[in-house]
């Protein structure tokens, strides 16, 4: 279930504050700002139990800094499901 959706590191800080998901899922491109950046805030804030990178792009592109990140994992888009979201969380 979707529970809310930002399009900025500050608005996903507030949504997070106020719904207390289990999981989040973060598009590496967020607007005009580094998802990279709203990882580690939400990283730092202590709200978020697992962080999810997201994108349309290969995690090739990203692999060191996806390595580096607080999240748990990436996910491409195309591939976004309840499972893959399961198996980079280690429930599978």
């Amino acid at each position: 279930m979707v529970a809310g959706v930002a399009s900025s590191c500050a608005l996903a800080l507030r949504r997070v504050n106020a719904l207390r998901p289990d999981v989040v899922l973060i598009d590496i491109r967020l607007g005009r700002e580094s998802g990279f950046d709203a990882a580690r805030k939400l990283a730092a804030d202590g709200q978020a139990a697992a962080l999810i990178m997201i994108s349309t792009d290969d995690a090739e592109d990203y692999a060191e800094q996806i390595t580096d990140s607080p999240a748990a994992g990436f996910v491409p888009k195309a591939e976004l499901s309840a499972v893959a979201i399961r198996r980079v969380l280690g429930m599978t």
